[in-house]
């Protein structure tokens, strides 16, 4: 995209005025009540709707769930809002996984998106919904005795938008409303559901020209950053969690390019900023957590390789690494992937292999499926060549 320097300052001046504008309103409430608790040990803790961290897509999670570098389709939402910057075409994207099937509790995770260019904008917009099912659960007064059933589930609807600010740096921004239904109490008060909003803020770099030594990675190299789920507390009727906020930095880039094969890597570190006593239900607020979170132990990396023959069909392969939250608790576990795209269509399938025996995530099987309708030169307003 070509743009001249007083159209690319505006541009650039107005994107980041709105995503400041917009944080700055959001987090005003937190910050009047936010309070750093000195006295918390540097641990972190678990967090609400921990869910939001679950990747949607079976191409990032067959390469380990890295994908904040790559951020390549409409799953940037998740991974990476600026991505959608580069994107022109409409796209429509679908994921479903039975969650933990060692436990037989049918559990299951499911996403749909849509998104597409705005010539009006002169950004790429998107829209999703996330659903986290919990299963069905009996409810109990205080003497133990069964009072009926509820259903248990988790949800948001999310919306992004992104644009360029040069032909090869793209930020983005996106907004979530966020609702978790464990169930109402015994009184029917309702204090198993709470609501809340969160915010995203991200930035993409692709170098069109950039040469490294005799090493040319002119437009086969990307780098990025997003800081997600930014938001106040998930608050149920008498106490509350802090949101799973995290900042994620990724690299992604094409070793190999020739005719018929292609090689790419990803590789993600994700620091997630929470920080509560791990003895007591008191955390930092969100405005504090943003420096504090860095002083724990709770990060994550992931990394891995994808190949493409023809680029028809791709095999992948990656590792996720964590610290151990709690004495022999490791969410570590390698990844297996294989993808097929036909006309607009792409099927993607991930598998997970956990290094400890038992782990609730083994046999986790994760399907997701892409459409891409290849107009982005209408939608940009070129007409085909006579």
């Amino acid at each position: 995209m070509n743009f001249s320097a007083k159209k690319l300052a505006m541009r650039f001046k107005s994107c980041i005025a709105v995503s400041l504008a917009t944080v700055a309103i959001g987090a005003a409430p937190w910050a009047t009540t936010a309070h750093a608790q000195s006295n918390l040990p540097p641990l972190g803790g678990q967090p609400a709707v921990p869910f939001m961290l679950i990747g949607p897509d079976s191409r990032a999670n067959g390469m380990g769930d890295a994908g904040t570098g790559m951020a390549e389709d409409l799953n940037a939402v998740h991974w990476n809002p600026a991505g959608l910057a580069f994107q022109y075409d409409r796209q429509v994207s679908l994921c479903f996984s039975p969650w933990l099937p060692q436990f037989n509790a049918n559990l299951y995770y499911a996403r749909g998106g849509y998104g597409q260019y705005v010539p009006f904008l002169q950004s790429t917009v998107a829209v999703d919904f996330t659903l986290f099912n919990l299963g069905q659960f009996i409810r109990t007064d205080i003497q133990g005795r069964e009072l009926g059933k509820f259903n248990s589930f988790e949800f948001t609807f999310s919306g992004a938008i992104a644009t360029q600010v040069s032909d090869d740096i793209g930020v983005g921004a996106g907004i979530k409303y966020i609702q978790s239904n464990l169930g109402a109490t015994s009184d029917n008060a309702g204090g198993g559901v709470g609501t809340t909003v969160a915010f995203d803020i991200s930035g993409l770099w692709k170098p069109l020209k950039l040469k490294v030594g005799d090493i040319d990675l002119s437009n086969r190299f990307s780098i990025g950053a997003n800081l997600k789920n930014l938001g106040p507390s998930m608050r149920y009727n008498q106490f509350s969690d802090p949101l799973p906020m995290q900042m994620r930095f990724g690299l992604g880039a094409t070793l190999v390019r020739d005719e018929f094969n292609e090689l790419n890597m990803a590789l993600d570190y994700a620091k997630n900023l929470v920080r509560r006593d791990a003895t007591g239900p008191d955390f930092d607020r969100v405005i504090p957590a943003l420096w504090t979170g860095w002083g724990t132990r709770e990060f994550e990396i992931a990394g891995g390789l994808e190949y493409w023959y023809d680029r028809t069909v791709a095999l992948r392969a990656g590792y996720y690494f964590e610290p151990a939250r709690v004495e022999n608790a490791i969410r570590n576990y390698f990844t297996a992937g294989v993808g097929i795209r036909f006309d607009i269509f792409e099927g993607n399938f991930s598998y997970i292999i956990p290094t400890q025996v038992n782990n609730p995530l083994g046999n986790t099987l994760r399907f997701s499926l892409m459409v891409n309708f290849k107009d982005g030169k209408q939608l940009l307003g070129i007409k085909p060549a006579k």
